[in-house]
């Protein structure tokens, strides 16, 4: 069967590349949580994650000004919780309340861990230089967190239009790669 054209303006659908974040700021009192989907690993020593923000967020805001943010990562258990809060404004609600989240302090960050996120990844900004142009933030991951109980997550994966696709099965192939 021949292949049909896809249109551009959806293509970040097919290049999604890793799981729904929650990233968590932290400013003055005040914290926030966003859905965040659109990020990618750049280096692995230092770890260096990019992650695009969209410049209306009270999450942008708030990390231009502290530098900080967490990458809490959910499971397939609180995708209701990711949806709701991908779907509302910190500057409206206390997210943290309204989805019945547990902040908990991070180490080397203000911004608070998601105790219900079966992994968080504290960090710090450390590029801005594509931040005007592109709303691209080059975070730095200074201190990780992993609950050992959980062996396989079901990560979410957002498709676009409210449409998810759930990690599954793992495999495992021959690797050349240490």
């Amino acid at each position: 069967m021949p292949k049909k054209t896809f249109p551009l303006s959806i293509v970040y659908r097919l290049l999604e590349p890793g799981p729904v974040v929650l990233l968590t700021t932290s400013h003055k009192g005040k914290t926030d949580i966003m859905a965040q989907s659109w990020h990618t690993m750049m280096e692995f020593e230092p770890p260096l994650v990019g992650c695009v923000i969209g410049g209306r967020s009270l999450s942008y805001e708030m990390l231009l000004k502290t530098k900080e943010c967490v990458l809490n990562i959910p499971t397939l258990e609180l995708a209701k919780q990711v949806v709701g809060i991908g779907n509302c404004s910190g500057r409206k609600v206390d997210k943290f309340k309204k989805f019945k989240l547990t902040a908990q302090p991070a180490s080397q960050v203000s911004a608070p861990l998601i105790a219900e996120c079966y992994a968080n990844l504290e960090c710090k900004v450390v590029d801005t230089r594509m931040v005007n142009k592109y709303g691209f933030f080059v975070l730095e991951v200074v201190q990780a967190w992993l609950d050992p109980a959980q062996k396989d997550p079901r990560t979410l994966h957002h498709r676009g239009m409210g449409r998810f696709m759930v990690a599954g099965d793992t495999i495992k192939l021959p690797s050349k790669m240490a």
